[in-house]
């Protein structure tokens, strides 16, 4: 008589863990895409229609005056980099890179988070008002277009590129997005809150399209590749350290403009808002960084490392 090998089996909590983790997997993204479209609704309540948080954002606008030649140069270059055609060109390099991955749904993600992000930022732009709480008139801004083009484009190549390189990738379009959208306040063409809500936009439908290619390649779950942890230990710092600068800077300043006049300086003021733009940019990072870990495909062990 033959005995019969018993079948193997997986342990009873990875049964028990794994649907319900697939399932969270995929949905994580739609909560996000919500939390930011609910955070950049939130910002323009605070800032555009309130008066205290008109006069905190306007100062700190104001108080980036520059008045250095070589450095106003710099900063008109690096906004002008953000412009159509610069756009238009890195998202196509960025799609044909997917195709080469033999990703098509990357590339079709890619596009789609460009044109809605930069479509929803402009259709805002020109379809809010702008009350005149603050005593300084000026047509509205809000959302910032140069950041919203910026965060878009980092996104994107943060996307398409592979897994071993995402990190990498997400840590440089950071810092090149806290210098565009940081330049734009200096500049007063934007204020902080202008650069806030457009990469919220942005996060947001970088979130819905990731949502979209979760459920798509949805099925049965396997482990995930970690973003490096190198990449997440400096944004996360860099993001807690500016966050908590932003809260108590703040503070001052809205105590400055709402009833003790001249307690913080206008460069002050404008150190805070780039503070709060930092570690918005941080965290938006470490938000898609983390949502566009890639999964291996099935069968294959995952090697050690968290790149």
């Amino acid at each position: 008589m033959t005995a019969v090998a018993p079948r193997p089996t997986r342990p009873a909590a990875t049964r028990a863990h794994t649907p319900h983790r697939s399932t969270w997997h995929t949905v994580t993204p739609l909560f996000v895409a919500i939390a930011a479209a609910v955070g950049a609704y939130a910002v323009h309540r605070v800032f555009v229609g309130t008066a205290l948080g008109q006069l905190v954002d306007t100062a700190s606008m104001r108080g980036g005056d520059v008045d250095h030649p070589r450095v106003t140069e710099v900063l008109t270059r690096t906004l002008n980099a953000t412009q159509l055609a610069g756009l238009a060109l890195v998202c196509l390099l960025a799609a044909a890179f997917g195709a080469l991955r033999r990703r098509l749904d990357l590339s079709i993600a890619a596009a789609v988070l460009v044109i809605g992000a930069n479509v929803t930022v402009q259709l805002l732009k020109a379809g809010l008002s702008r009350p005149n709480l603050d005593d300084f008139p000026a047509p509205n801004s809000f959302p910032s277009g140069h950041t919203a083009a910026a965060a878009s484009v980092a996104f994107v190549l943060v996307l398409v590129f592979p897994r071993a390189l995402r990190g990498t990738v997400g840590l440089i379009g950071a810092a090149y997005v806290a210098i565009v959208a940081v330049a734009t306040v200096w500049a007063e063409w934007h204020r902080p809150s202008d650069a806030v809500a457009a990469l919220l936009i942005v996060l947001a439908w970088g979130a819905l399209t990731a949502w979209v290619v979760r459920l798509r390649r949805s099925g049965e779950p396997r482990p995930l590749h970690l973003p490096n942890r190198l990449v997440m230990v400096v944004l996360a710092g860099s993001g807690l350290i500016t966050a908590a600068v932003t809260l108590c800077w703040l503070f001052a300043v809205a105590l400055s403009e709402g009833g003790l006049p001249d307690l913080v300086s206008g460069r002050f003021a404008f150190l805070t808002g780039a503070a709060g733009i930092v570690a918005s940019v941080a965290g938006a990072f470490i938000i898609w960084v983390r949502l566009t870990a890639v999964e291996p495909p099935a069968g294959r062990p995952v090697q050690g490392g968290t790149k």
